[in-house]
């Protein structure tokens, strides 16, 4: 038994180490990547907690993920403090991180994009497009500048006789595409200016 445990603590001990060094450039990485994803002067962070008592198959600490979004605040952790918003671009910095060790095939973000627009929103369909070159990622957005970094645009539509309601999904093809985020762009009015922005915007964002 006394060997036994021996062995376990000196496991637990590099297991320690190691979590120390890639906290280390989580944090640092993520933190980063906060800054371009419209998050200015948050922070992440990788709490140790140590435990006590009996070995476990976890190792001598547990982890916990602390954020804070706002400059000049401490940092607490991320299933208290984050808005929806927050919490879906901390999940996508963190996913752009470690994408090269993680083998998970299909990501979903539902508004990504909540509560940003223009140059950020530009950042983050970039960012779930560089995702889309490795992994399946299926992203629900009200944003053109999101959209329009697609590889595949699909519509969301519902329609109803009065009695039954159906949601359809359509794959659009470039033109349709493009009236789409014209749509999305110019509200209920499209004019051609808008057409135009669109156009220049999906042949911008998409190539």
């Amino acid at each position: 038994q006394a060997a036994a445990l021996a062995d376990y603590q000196r496991s637990a001990r590099q297991l320690s180490e190691r979590r120390r060094s890639a906290a280390a450039r989580l944090r640092t990485e993520v933190t980063r990547l906060m800054q371009e994803l419209g998050m200015g002067g948050g922070r992440f962070d990788c709490a140790l907690e140590s435990h006590t008592g009996e070995p476990r198959a976890d190792g001598e600490e547990g982890v916990e993920f602390l954020v804070t979004a706002n400059p000049g605040m401490p940092p607490r952790p991320l299933r208290k403090v984050a808005s929806g918003g927050e919490l879906a671009r901390i999940s996508l910095a963190i996913k752009v991180a470690t994408i090269a060790l993680d083998d998970t095939p299909v990501l979903v973000f539902d508004e990504v994009d909540s509560g940003i627009g223009g140059a950020v929103a530009e950042i983050v369909g970039r960012k779930l497009r560089e995702l889309g070159q490795r992994r399946q990622v299926l992203c629900v957005t009200h944003l053109p500048q999101v959209a329009a970094c697609a590889h595949q645009h699909l519509r969301v539509s519902k329609a109803s006789n009065g009695a039954v309601t159906e949601s359809s999904v359509t794959r659009l093809d470039t033109a349709a595409r493009t009236e789409e985020l014209a749509r999305m762009l110019g509200g209920v009015d499209i004019t051609a200016a808008t057409r135009a922005a669109a156009a220049d915007l999906l042949a911008r964002l998409s190539a």
